[in-house]
């Protein structure tokens, strides 16, 4: 199993749709969540793409100096970038980084802001456009030369002259609800991503993207994309969840749910379904949280509970065949710190060794009257 962590290049704070409690998110602040989800053990980190936050490939190429292993899952956007061009991106930043790319493949699911890009395709025509440019891409990337004439791209001799560290190439991600979005990434893709929508709909979905993979001879791997409130015990999670929108009131959410209408977005309308835009009833499925969504684009749950709840809910998905947890919390700094004291040790972590366990979970604390290290820490709900 793998957790990465998220960096709110979009923003961050202690409350959602309010400025109360907000936090700048300049270079100062990006670079400590980096570095301690670096330090913490985490696998690597995901950074959002859209006009709503930095570049991702600038803010990820600033941060790679900073820190030593993390990966970074960064986005590649068929339509608004060339894949000849997106290949020797891809290049360059991993063998600077020395290995440490992971790629995010996203077609779009707001036509507003891609045609502010100046991409005006339908939802399905974007797939199929994505569906060339990673045939494209991979055969660039891996160092062939290729001449390629479809419907929406054409490339003459295009090859790259610099080999990545990552062979075949730095791993491909890939997030899409729609039907036609699942057979892209069955077609082309390692690791399949869902947004954490209850058990029961994540498993339709693996089932569904597994037998088009198996239809190209393919095996995936997949991944959910969570936001996290975990407390040391369930009330405190609750109150906390509470707390998170204690100031969005009806107007935030009648605004946030008119944009998410105008998406075309087949996994934005599956979200949004899962709380219609009321507060009512927004524990989806036990210990998931809909709250998020409310005002949120994008993932929009939350697991909530003390962390032995919470890590049993993270074993269900990996039951169903998740092996990757895309995480965060707000506001992201201290929550990268709680998840990995709190669930760390709760989980079984590929990537994190005993020695790194030694640095994560702070198992000293501080000296007792100067006179000795505090009693080994003892969960207080399992």
């Amino acid at each position: 199993m793998q957790v990465l962590w998220f960096i709110p290049t979009h923003g961050d704070g202690r409350y959602l749709g309010t400025s109360i409690g907000g936090r700048s998110t300049d270079y100062h602040y990006l670079r400590q969540i980096a570095q301690a989800v670096d330090h913490l053990g985490y696998y690597g980190a995901l950074l959002p793409t859209g006009r709503s936050c930095e570049d991702a490939w600038i803010a990820a190429s600033t941060l790679v100096p900073l820190t030593q292993r993390m990966k970074f899952l960064v986005a590649v956007r068929p339509g608004l970038v060339s894949p000849s061009v997106a290949a020797r991106m891809a290049a360059t930043f991993d063998r600077l980084s020395n290995g440490r790319l992971l790629i995010n493949v996203v077609a779009g699911g707001d036509p507003v802001e891609l045609a502010g890009d100046g991409l005006y395709l339908s939802h399905d025509d974007r797939y199929h456009l994505t569906n060339e440019f990673l045939t494209i891409w991979r055969e660039i990337i891996q160092g062939n030369e290729i001449t390629h004439k479809g419907d929406y791209l054409e490339v003459q001799g295009g090859k790259l002259l610099f080999p990545t560290v990552q062979k075949p190439y730095p791993p491909l991600w890939f997030g899409g609800s729609s039907l036609v979005a699942q057979e892209v990434a069955a077609k082309h893709v390692d690791t399949y991503l869902t947004w954490g929508e209850p058990p029961e709909q994540v498993a339709q979905k693996i089932s569904s993207v597994r037998r088009f993979a198996e239809e190209q001879g393919r095996t995936m791997q997949f991944g959910i994309r969570l936001h996290v409130i975990v407390r040391e015990t369930e009330q405190q999670a609750w109150d906390a969840a509470n707390q998170l929108i204690r100031y969005v009131d009806e107007d935030a959410i009648a605004t946030a749910q008119k944009a998410y209408a105008r998406m075309d977005s087949e996994g934005q309308r599956r979200m949004t379904q899962l709380h219609h835009g009321s507060r009512e009833a927004l524990e989806i499925s036990p210990n998931l949280w809909a709250g998020v969504g409310l005002v949120r684009g994008g993932a929009g749950t939350a697991l909530v509970g003390d962390p032995g709840t919470i890590a049993a809910r993270i074993l269900e998905y990996s039951n169903l065949g998740i092996d990757t947890f895309i995480l965060s919390g707000y506001p992201h700094l201290e929550e990268a710190y709680r998840v990995a004291e709190l669930l760390f040790p709760k989980l079984p972590l590929s990537h994190v060794s005993q020695v790194d366990q030694q640095v994560m979970f702070s198992p000293f604390g501080e000296i007792v009257a100067n006179e000795k290290f505090p009693k080994p820490h003892q969960p207080i709900v399992d």
